[in-house]
């Protein structure tokens, strides 16, 4: 399935997301979300690591079977979007409400949450 670049709601990330994650076959047996969490985790630390080696924010490698893969900080933070998204879908999270509601709470905290930090 091929995607065209522009604007996606949350809806449609997270419904893309999901469908190409069970496409691919990792929906084919139950999924165990403490592993999908440590997944998203891996991901946070690949993009630690692009920063920390300096690489280039987005740049594509080509990979063992000759096709352009994303690479650098931005794509692995794409990783992790990708799989809060998949996790959203599988477990039927709702992300959109939660996302929402905390936004709406954190711009009625105060200056740094009340920290001196």
């Amino acid at each position: 399935m091929h995607f065209e670049e522009g604007s996606l709601t949350i809806a449609e990330l997270i419904s893309r997301s999901f469908n190409t994650a069970k496409e691919k076959g990792w929906w084919d047996t139950p999924r165990n979300q403490a592993e999908c969490i440590a997944l998203m985790h891996s991901e946070l630390s690949e993009a630690l690591e692009s920063l920390r080696r300096g690489e280039p924010m987005l740049y594509t490698a080509t990979d063992t079977e000759g096709r352009q893969k994303p690479e650098g900080l931005a794509a692995e933070l794409a990783d992790l979007l990708i799989r809060v998204a998949d996790f959203c879908g599988g477990f039927n999270v709702p992300l959109e409400d939660a996302l929402y509601a905390k936004l709406k709470y954190n711009e009625s905290r105060p200056y740094k949450h009340g920290c001196k930090f």
